[in-house]
């Protein structure tokens, strides 16, 4: 069966942005929907082909689930103080492993839901802030940690995406 989705939406921040959290933030959402367009339209088959010998359980469905852990982690119960379960306990991190039940839409819903978790969790607080859990980060360096593992996780997804049917591009 065909994950028949439609693409999020990309926009690019401001380029006179003044704002320092809100760009962040704004590179982290730009960066959200290009993981997400990654998925779009590749049969289930497909998202779950680990194909890179060096790490076996590397797919494009699992890095989409590893990156929901990842910001339900530093976004909402890190920074934000949200009193959630954490979805990396254990090791190996099962962040990464894909269930029979994940299809890539149940995962894009399940990363866009934690979008709107980590906004929520992020309300009225500023860059200086210290997170709310363990008062040991800035907010800064938190969502800057996001991006930076977002960012790094979408070239996996490139990658991935280009091996498993030749479509390359943001």
């Amino acid at each position: 069966m065909s994950n028949t989705s439609s693409k999020t939406y990309r926009r690019w921040p401001a380029r006179l942005a003044g704002d320092e959290l809100r760009l962040q933030l704004e590179f982290l959402q730009f960066l959200r929907a290009t993981a997400v367009n990654k998925l779009a339209g590749l049969p289930r088959e497909q998202a779950v082909a680990t194909l890179l010998p060096t790490s076996p359980r590397t797919s494009a469905l699992g890095v989409v689930k590893h990156l929901t852990a990842v910001e339900r982690w530093w976004l909402c119960i890190e920074a934000g103080g949200v009193d959630l379960p954490s979805l990396w306990a254990g090791s190996p991190d099962p962040s990464w492993d894909v269930s029979e039940q994940d299809t890539p839409a149940s995962v894009v819903a399940a990363y866009k839901a934690e979008w709107a978790r980590a906004e929520k969790a992020l309300r009225g607080l500023g860059p200086d802030d210290r997170t709310r859990r363990r008062s040991e980060f800035t907010v800064r360096w938190v969502v800057a940690h996001v991006v930076q593992e977002t960012a790094r996780h979408v070239g996996h997804l490139d990658v991935l995406r280009e091996l498993v049917d030749g479509e390359v591009g943001e």
